[in-house]
């Protein structure tokens, strides 16, 4: 099938955190997105907030490469930080054991996500240089400046600070809730340089051994392997204030020019109207989840809401998109037993082909939704609409035994489409149909634990939780996930789901 070309009529629209409005894309260089997005901090395994965050520019990033951008993507490894440090002494093992574990974990969990790799994946530490340069730039510039071993960003000397953000510098001074460090000009002033604690990982540097604080090290990343402006910075929402907006300051106070373009942030996730939040115990890893659905699964149900709003998380919603993937595998299958029909002569064509037939009203519709600043819910609903109308065709002639050379032209042009666009922007429809429609259409009566045991469990549990032993509660609903059955936590208590 062909594929439209870009056109003035095809803009994409991308909304700014920076502006608070939708703007026309223009990359800086013709053809080519320079595209970078905060990875993880490396000290525990990826949760559903990871999920929707690295699926979100996944897609980011499928989508420009669909319409014909050469993207260079960086997306980081923060692997020295207090929690790397504080994982690895409570666990009496190395830090470098602590953080390639759970990149390799992460890696692991977003290659099951259908999460593509970054053009570069790099990690704070192999960045050390380049931060040390970048922080010895501001200090000649007068935006930051040494005491006692730890440096500091001079919050004051940069006009703009809370530009990002939409904050009043001045309210945020009055409304700071941390004491201000004795070492510290400002209480705003954020570190850029550490003195190293006995015990702690350090590297030499002209204030002596230490450590990079977190903001500096994206900026460093970002303009090694990306350059000192770029097109798109992306990121959770809780990321605009303060990493982001440390993140411009100290950018754009080293190189003295704009750092980002476009500014793009995704929602938070939520669990029974509460924010998702580790402090809260009410995280689910990315593992658990995908011991529980098929990963396209997940990526659908995230796909249905905008990328910009927050989601309410429920196993309810899961078993919706479930079933929404299963009708679209329905229809690639439909598709293969007409073929098959036609080939047995079970089916026959009637007429002749409209050569007028236009292939591209579909793909102009799905990427309509897609230049509205990702509009996945959108551009998804070209995809079911048409699936719709396409199984309405197929069935009525697999049944009646003949199908118009008119009709069979508009579906093998729509089942092209569906396919390409499925597998290239969203990252979905990439097992075999008839596989996928039978693991996941299977009787799931059956399990090998009873109600009662399920019910038994589920008292257990909540006494560990109301002990606030979360380690022995996570253990009863992983082993209860084995055995395929799902726990929902609500104001009301724990029920619970059998599923495939």
């Amino acid at each position: 099938m062909k594929r439209l070309s870009k056109t003035k009529e095809n803009r994409l629209y991308i909304y700014n955190t920076f502006s608070l409005v939708k703007e026309i894309f223009k990359p800086l260089s013709e053809g080519t997105v320079l595209m970078y997005v905060c990875g993880i901090t490396a000290y525990d395994y990826s949760h559903i907030g990871h999920a929707r965050a690295y699926i979100t520019f996944d897609i980011v990033y499928r989508y420009l490469t669909y319409i014909g951008y050469n993207v260079r993507y960086v997306r980081n490894f923060t692997d020295i930080d207090d929690k790397i440090i504080k994982k690895s002494l409570e666990e009496k093992i190395p830090i470098s054991t602590v953080t390639e574990k759970y990149i390799n974990e992460y890696r692991r969990d977003m290659n099951a996500l259908f999460v593509l790799p970054p053009t570069f994946e790099p990690k704070a530490t192999d960045t050390i240089k380049e931060m040390i340069e970048i922080i010895i730039g501001l200090i000649d510039k007068g935006k930051a400046y040494e005491k006692n071993g730890d440096v500091f960003f001079r919050v004051k000397s940069f006009n703009d600070y809370g530009k990002l953000s939409h904050k009043n510098i001045d309210e945020l001074i009055a409304g700071a809730r941390i004491p201000l460090n004795e070492d510290k000009e400002n209480v705003l002033d954020f570190a850029l340089w550490k003195k190293s604690k006995d015990g702690e990982p350090f590297w030499e540097s002209p204030w002596g051994n230490g450590r990079p604080g977190w903001h500096i090290e994206c900026s460093a990343m970002s303009m090694k392997f990306l350059g000192e402006s770029i097109d798109i910075h992306g990121g959770g929402s809780d990321l605009v204030f303060p990493h982001h907006e440390n993140e411009m300051a100290q950018s754009e106070s080293y190189t003295g020019h704009k750092f980002v373009n476009y500014w793009m942030h995704n929602g938070f996730v939520n669990i029974n109207n509460e924010k998702m939040s580790k402090s809260l115990k009410n995280f689910i890893t990315v593992r658990d989840l995908a011991t529980a659905y098929h990963p396209e699964v997940v990526r659908l149900f995230f796909m249905f809401t905008h990328y910009r709003s927050f989601i309410d998380f429920s196993y309810d919603g899961l078993e919706s998109s479930r079933q929404s993937l299963i009708r679209l595998y329905q229809a690639l299958n439909l598709f293969a037993e007409l073929k098959k029909g036609m080939e047995e002569k079970t089916v026959s064509v009637s007429g002749s082909p409209n050569n007028a037939l236009t292939d591209f009203d579909f793909e102009r519709k799905f990427r309509d939704g897609m230049n509205d600043d990702f509009n996945t819910p959108q551009a998804l609903s070209v995809i079911f609409n048409l699936t719709r109308k396409i199984n309405k065709i197929m069935n009525d002639s697999i049944s009646g035994g003949v199908i118009n050379a008119t009709d069979l032209e508009f579906i093998e042009n729509a089942v092209s489409f569906i396919s390409l666009a499925s597998k290239e922007v969203l990252g979905i429809l990439n097992e075999n149909p008839a596989d996928f429609i039978n693991e996941n259409l299977k009787d799931v009566s059956k399990t090998s634990i009873t109600a009662e045991e399920i019910k038994s469990l589920i008292e257990k549990r909540n006494g560990y939780r109301r002990a606030k032993d979360y380690k022995k509660a996570d253990e009863i609903r992983n082993m209860l996930l084995e055995k395929g059955v799902v726990l929902e936590d609500s104001g009301q208590g724990t029920g619970y789901k059998i599923i495939s």
